[in-house]
């Protein structure tokens, strides 16, 4: 055990007197002729046998390096409540995290994928940003409430930057003086993201009294320096404001539950979550009168409290597109609506129909071709054979066989109100029909799917027979193309992903 070459024994031992220096240099003297000993090249094969127990057991070289990474685990779940855990750096992002799941699932990434932190018992979520740290916003939770992450898709995630003309209704916003009376596309965005100005959000919200079971309609202000209510009527005075909430130590989140939990006077509730609180008992609740003006107050808290960086996490995916800056933003679309344009195929070649006139006689030559299409379909060798046309459709991914009329609301809301996002589900108060439910104008529709017998053929219809499909599937690519009777096209389709 012990090594005569190894000098780290001295150091580690010290020059306190013990048996074992002792030993060691009568050892030495005895051998101080040695031609061995006197040979110096001869490296330690063992130095870590040389350490004293009072040492460290790992040298500096087997200690990890300053640079590395902490790994942790982080679970996932999805819409289905399957999950998935992943073992990730502690500083990784939201979108890294989205990312990360995109690539192991094989997934389309059309930019709208998001991590989303949802509260069970308490019934709030909300969307985590991109560019925010997942284990500091986990560190926050507490043993009380069980909080998870779920990986989906929201469509309204930077829907304001697309077209922010739709968001502030007139009676909610007020500009400075000195602002010209129409401002552009560019001119509110520039606006929101300055630094030096910005807009007042103003109008009534129905606020939760602290400890007590109670709510009160109070007039409230949002300004740079937070969110305040006025004492006395629609006063803006400062002597009538009183401070409510700021944002830099505290998250927003939605109400998934609407009324039920919380006992709120409306559906469209939202309240702030301090950092490291210590529960319920600390959450500041609001509630709005409709899903406009809950959707002005929460997109413009968020945009006052990340402001640029908002932006920024918005124009990551079109970094290398010219032409993207403050001052010019064009609104994008969505890989769906530049997947679907009107082609001729009569032709030797096939070609995109640039002329909206004639793409709309397609459209409609179309629609009557499958209007009279009957409810057969030809086999591998040509012949014609029954299709179940009540099975067809359970295949697709917009389709949610038994929801209800609730759930399918709460799924479109989590996916964002946009107009455009959809699903079809089976009707609870008919057994024989379907319902399709549809977001639009920040308000969810629902539309009647009847089935139409003719001649002995089966026909689904959404206008009372004028236009007919053979099943489902029919029915949503055409209203993919067409709006038709519904108020915009089909765009975005709510699916039930699984990890």
């Amino acid at each position: 055990f012990l090594n005569p070459l190894c000098p780290r024994l001295w150091l580690d031992v010290g020059a306190g007197p013990s048996l074992l220096t002792s030993r060691f240099s009568g050892t030495r003297r005895k051998k101080k002729g040695d031609s061995i000993l006197e040979n110096p090249s001869i490296p330690n094969p063992f130095p870590e046998l040389c350490c004293s127990p009072f040492a460290s057991v790992l040298s500096s070289s087997l200690l990890p390096k300053a640079t590395s990474r902490k790994k942790q685990v982080l679970k996932v779940y999805s819409e289905d409540d399957t999950s998935r855990a992943l073992e990730v750096p502690s500083d990784i992002t939201a979108r890294d995290v989205c990312q990360l799941l995109i690539l192991k699932n094989h997934y389309v990434d059309d930019h709208s994928w998001t991590l989303f932190e949802q509260l069970t018992h308490t019934g709030l979520g909300r969307a985590i940003e991109d560019h925010e740290l997942v284990m500091e916003v986990q560190s926050n939770w507490v043993m009380e409430e069980e909080t998870k992450l779920y990986f989906r898709k929201n469509y309204a995630k930077y829907e304001f930057f697309k077209n922010p003309l739709s968001f502030f209704p007139d009676h909610m916003i007020s500009f400075p003086s000195e602002t010209n009376a129409a401002l552009s596309h560019s001119g509110i965005l520039q606006m929101f993201l300055s630094s030096s100005t910005y807009p007042e959000i103003h109008g009534y919200l129905h606020a939760k009294e602290q400890g007590k079971k109670s709510w009160k309609k109070l007039y409230f202000l949002l300004r740079r320096s937070g969110l305040y209510f006025s004492t006395k009527g629609t006063s803006k005075e400062p002597r009538h404001l009183q401070f409510f909430c700021e944002f830099s130590n505290s998250d927003m989140y939605m109400s998934l539950t609407g009324k039920k939990i919380s006992g709120a006077p409306t559906n469209y509730g939202f309240c702030f979550k301090p950092n490291k609180s210590g529960g319920t008992r600390d959450l500041k609740q609001l509630c709005a009168d409709d899903e406009q003006s809950r959707t002005c107050w929460m997109t413009a808290i968020r945009l006052l409290k990340y402001g640029m960086q908002l932006y920024q996490n918005y124009m990551q995916p079109y970094q290398g597109r010219s032409g993207c800056s403050p001052l010019n933003i064009t609104p994008m679309r969505s890989i769906s609506e530049n997947s679907l344009v009107a082609m001729d195929f009569s032709g030797h070649r096939s070609r995109i129909i640039e002329n909206p006139t004639e793409a709309l006689s397609v459209a409609v030559e179309e629609g009557l071709a499958w209007r009279r299409r009957g409810c057969l379909r030809l086999n591998s060798h040509g012949s014609p054979i029954a299709m179940s046309n009540m099975a067809i459709h359970r295949s697709q991914s917009w389709f949610h066989h038994k929801i209800s009329r609730e759930e399918a609301q709460r799924l479109i809301l989590q996916h964002g109100l946009v107009d455009g996002v959809f699903l079809v589900r089976d009707s609870q108060s008919n057994p024989k029909t379907f319902v399709l439910s549809l977001s639009h104008g920040l308000k969810i529709k629902h539309f009647q799917i009847v089935p139409l017998e003719d001649d002995g053929k089966l026909f689904y219809t959404l206008d009372d027979g004028h236009t007919r499909f053979t099943d489902l599937i029919q029915l949503v690519e055409f209203y993919q193309l067409n709006k038709g009777v519904l108020p915009c096209k089909l765009k975005h389709y709510c699916a039930r992903i699984a990890l």
